[in-house]
């Protein structure tokens, strides 16, 4: 099976442009206002146009009502909603009654501890995303450019598809990988120039070295 890349918090046609020339499967468009990677709903109009069918578009929110989640599916239709804050397992089941679209949950993970929530999302959500633990003090979710212990996942048994976050850039996706055999990986902070601005040419970068790791893994 072939890995899963996403580039998460693209915001501008080039930088979104750079993903999908690049190969992305995914990408991801962040709603949640204390992010600097938020984007409003018009600029998620146009940049959904772009996209066309070329990647699937994930919308990422934060513990977000009905309301908020409704006007993002509107306006962007994306084909995965991203939840990445603290929705509990009910809450996923009510998201994907109401919108009718696969849902992907974040998990924050420090150790193996943070693991024992995994059941219950499992069984509702259609893939998981295992993320670094935001800093102590931190304003929003995310391992904020930090990666976590991969040895945490390296017996991890989930019949889902899972992808890690968290601290990933070109230099270190290859171990990642190696380590916990997740079929996908999704990068934000460590394709960016400053918080919030995309690099074209790190996003290439990262792509390719994701790439990478599939030629090993076959040879």
């Amino acid at each position: 099976m072939s890995l899963v890349v996403k580039i998460c918090g693209l915001s501008t046609p080039e930088t979104l442009d750079a993903a999908l020339q690049a190969g992305a499967d995914m990408v991801g468009f962040v709603f949640f206002p204390p992010s600097p990677r938020h984007i409003g709903l018009e600029t998620a109009r146009d940049l959904g146009r772009q996209v066309g069918r070329r990647a699937l578009k994930v919308a990422l929110a934060v513990d977000a009502d009905d309301a908020a989640l409704a006007n993002i599916v509107e306006t962007l239709r994306p084909d995965i909603l991203q939840l990445h804050g603290k929705e509990s397992v009910a809450r996923l089941r009510d998201i994907k009654q109401t919108f009718g679209l696969p849902v992907m949950k974040a998990i924050a993970v420090e150790n193996v501890a943070d693991l024992a929530p995994l059941p219950g999302y499992a069984a509702i959500a259609d893939r998981i995303l295992f993320d670094a633990r935001a800093p102590k003090g931190a304003t929003r979710p995310g391992g904020l450019g930090a990666a976590f212990d991969w040895r945490v996942l390296e017996n991890l048994d989930l019949k889902l598809p899972f992808m890690v976050s968290g601290g990933l850039n070109a230099g270190n996706v290859a171990e990642a990988v190696r380590v916990t055999r997740a079929g996908g990986v999704d990068v934000s902070s460590g394709v960016e120039r400053e918080p919030g601005v995309k690099d074209p040419e790190l996003i290439r970068a990262f792509i390719r070295a994701a790439r990478a790791t599939q030629e090993l893994s076959v040879r």
